[in-house]
């Protein structure tokens, strides 16, 4: 096994148990020598991989950036057509929201702590949620023909998938995500016509 092996694969573990912690309890609520134990490694390790705790976070929320938009694409993707691939957000959400983990969006809650205090995490969490407006402009522009009616529907979309996360974490049931594909079915037929 190589050196590069090894430290990807502490960093995978370090990554793994910072998540779980994060998501579970909170970032700010946990500390380096928390997930030093949860991983299995030395300070030493933990820190060569990660020099501090914010390029951790930042780490943390690339991989759940990923995880995001493999799931979303995935659902839209088995979708047939752009109407069908817009509800299939919700579909997707539904599901998400009846994991036993689920806590909310990982972007919306470090925001919520580190928003005013990390530029850095603040400007990923923006940029994570500017994707998801532009990945949802680009299904309402194939299901909508007028350019200003889809920009508006896009926006009007994300905003109830962004409503429903929120909703859904401090409920904690799915019924967000159903009422929300209603709303999107609803606010779809109209910019249709």
């Amino acid at each position: 096994m190589t050196t590069t092996t090894v430290e990807s694969e502490t960093a995978s573990r370090i990554l793994d148990a910072a998540d779980a912690l994060f998501y579970a309890r909170g970032i700010q609520a946990v500390g380096m020598d928390e997930i030093r134990s949860a991983a299995g490694v030395s300070l030493k390790k933990l820190y060569a991989a990660f020099p501090g705790k914010e390029q951790l976070v930042a780490a943390v929320l690339a991989g759940r950036h990923a995880v995001w938009e493999h799931g979303i694409r995935a659902a839209v993707d088995a979708a047939d057509g752009p109407r069908a691939q817009l509800l299939a957000v919700y579909d997707f959400l539904e599901s998400w929201f009846g994991d036993d983990t689920f806590r909310g969006c990982g972007f919306i809650n470090a925001f919520g702590e580190l928003g005013a205090t990390s530029p850095a995490i603040a400007e990923i969490a923006r940029e994570h949620k500017d994707s998801f407006q532009r990945f949802v402009a680009g299904i309402t522009a194939r299901a909508v023909a007028d350019t200003g009616r889809a920009e508006e529907l896009a926006a009007q979309l994300a905003l109830l998938a962004e409503g429903a996360q929120t909703t859904a974490a401090i409920a904690g049931t799915t019924e967000a995500a159903v009422h929300a594909r209603r709303a999107a079915a609803v606010l779809i037929d109209a910019a249709a016509r």
